[in-house]
């Protein structure tokens, strides 16, 4: 699934997020953890304010555990999505994905294991900068679990006990 917007802002990410989980959840059994890997860019980092209390947000609506884990600066060339992005983006020709029309050409022509990629745009407003204060975040701060060895790169949500609910 392709999940495309008009910024990418943390907001957007955990977004995309929640619409792919709504999508995947029927089909995927009894999954009860998600690990993501993360590149640490400046909307998904560690350090977002928002991002974090985003997370923690879809812990708790989709009852998933979520362990975060970033990759350290300049070490994505051992991220398997950006060798991923290298073969996508030769097969563009360099194309600029600019518009529904064009990313919607480019997905049809293209296939994985025999099927096309299902393309979905995310409306809505996706304001940059949304931080929140120390005082804000002590509560949604207490939720995560940091490694001691990794405390910056391996970050555990787990979601709050009844907090399940449909969205």
């Amino acid at each position: 699934m392709l999940i495309f917007g008009g910024r990418e802002t943390s907001d957007f990410w955990v977004d995309a997020l929640t619409v792919w989980w709504s999508r995947a959840r029927p089909e995927s059994g009894p999954i009860r953890r998600l690990v993501i890997y993360l590149d640490n860019g400046p909307n998904n980092a560690g350090t977002r304010t928002q991002f974090r209390k985003r997370m923690i947000e879809f812990c708790d609506w989709s009852g998933l555990e979520v362990r975060r884990v970033y990759y350290p600066p300049y070490h994505s060339k051992y991220n398997p999505i950006e060798r991923c992005w290298s073969a996508l983006e030769k097969k563009w020709g360099g194309t600029l994905l600019n518009s529904l029309q064009v990313i919607l050409e480019q997905a049809r022509r293209m296939t994985w294991q025999g099927k096309h990629p299902v393309v979905e745009r995310l409306d809505g407003e996706y304001p940059e900068g949304v931080r929140l204060t120390k005082k804000e975040m002590k509560p949604y701060e207490a939720r995560l679990e940091r490694t001691q060895t990794l405390p910056k790169y391996d970050i555990t949500i787990k979601p709050r006990a009844g907090e399940l609910r449909e969205k």
